[in-house]
């Protein structure tokens, strides 16, 4: 959703977008010109997370320094910063990242809520792709589905027993849809 509050208290430019600090407890991304509005995550996804963010520390990408992180500012293009739910940076990338590189995960996960508009969701899935990311799971709490994309037309969906995998960008992360949702949502 665009916002609509009084345009001279809203910055202009992505750089006064990066040091803007909104004070509504809402989240924003910049979408070339447009501030979004979001929820954010929300409490009843922390444990979804927390498993997440478990998983990975199992995973080789893990031992070598990389990390999964939520809600990280992302400078998809010079127009576009998007803050995925959670998104995986590699040691290499968080080492430059103070070179004022600015990191493209390789591995996306938002996990969709009730206020999530899909349209959104879908430009956000487009826009990654157009710029690097290599997979992308949409986490469906309420259906307890796993959407997973390789592109944006190679999309599988996966319930019950089905293995979720971040591959080919972490063959060693996965976990059924089952274990995904036991006793979380």
């Amino acid at each position: 959703m665009v916002i609509s509050e009084n345009i001279n208290q809203l910055p202009r430019t992505l750089d006064e977008f990066i040091q803007w600090e909104p004070k509504d407890g809402f989240k924003y991304e910049w979408y070339d010109g447009k501030i979004i509005k979001f929820e954010g995550m929300n409490k009843k996804h922390l444990r979804l997370i927390r498993l997440l963010n478990r998983l990975f520390s199992k995973t080789k990408a893990y031992q070598d320094g990389g990390e999964l992180i939520a809600e990280q500012d992302v400078k998809i293009s010079a127009i576009q910063l998007r803050r995925p739910d959670l998104a995986y940076f590699s040691a290499s990338q968080i080492d430059e990242s103070w070179k004022d590189e600015e990191p493209i995960p390789a591995f996306a996960i938002e996990i969709i809520s009730t206020f999530d508009q899909i349209n959104q969701v879908k430009m956000k899935l487009t826009e990654y792709f157009k710029n690097g990311v290599r997979v992308v799971w949409l986490i469906y709490p309420d259906e307890k589905i796993v959407e997973i994309y390789t592109s944006r037309k190679a999309v599988k969906i996966y319930s019950d027993t089905d293995i979720c995998s971040a591959s080919p960008v972490l063959d060693d992360f996965e976990i059924s849809v089952e274990d995904l949702f036991k006793n979380n949502i």
